[in-house]
């Protein structure tokens, strides 16, 4: 995991996980539309587990 993408996932969640899948995008979508710091934390969490 990269600064760059631990920078992302503070300022826009959903946009640092596009790459994992869609099913990973809803999910920190959903959770950041219900209040950032979620949405931080499930991005965070999705980033850190391997491919």
């Amino acid at each position: 995991m990269s600064i760059w993408r631990v920078l992302l996932s503070i300022l826009f969640p959903p946009l640092a996980v596009l790459d994992r899948g869609c099913g990973s995008v809803l999910i920190v979508l959903i959770l950041t539309l219900l209040g950032w710091i979620p949405g931080v934390l499930a991005a965070l969490i999705i980033l850190n587990k391997n491919k």
